[in-house]
């Protein structure tokens, strides 16, 4: 099997790379398309120079990891801002806005009315038709105070 792989030379490494995509595309995540993309500049780079396997080996590694470190740099989620960062924080929407209190606050808790929906509320008691200000949110809880008149 050793002199079979031997030679065939960089052809192993082209070989190599299509496992690769081809195990990317049966175990999706946008791993081993990386790993694929260092065998096919290893294979490219022995049809050029013919270096010994033990620098071959090298130079997948070299270059595996750089590519795995260049593609972090660049993808990175949190580097991607958007125009709309409360988009799927709805409730954080509404801090610094104006409601009314639907049923009385009493206790500490109540609902204000938001649009066509009523949305749990706590904060100082407050009878029915007071106007409040969303001043936090807590998961789905508006955190309330009265507003100013």
């Amino acid at each position: 099997m050793a002199s079979f792989l031997s030679g065939l030379g960089p052809w192993n490494w082209l070989i190599l790379a299509l496992l690769l995509y081809g195990l990317e595309t049966i175990v999706p995540g946008v791993h081993f398309v990386w790993f694929g993309t260092a065998a096919i500049v290893v294979g490219l780079l022995v049809f050029g120079t013919g270096i010994a396997w033990p620098w071959q080996l090298v130079a997948f590694a070299v270059i595996a990891i750089g590519t795995v470190f260049i593609v972090r740099k660049f993808a990175r989620s949190d580097a991607q801002i958007s125009d709309l960062p409360d988009l799927n924080v709805r409730g954080a929407q509404y801090v610094g806005r104006d409601f009314v209190v639907e049923e009385s606050i009493r206790g500490g808790r109540g609902r204000i009315r938001v649009g066509d929906t009523l949305w749990q509320a706590e904060g100082e008691d407050a009878p029915v038709g007071t106007r409040v200000r969303v001043k936090s949110v807590n998961d789905s809880v508006l955190m309330v105070e009265r507003a100013p008149t």
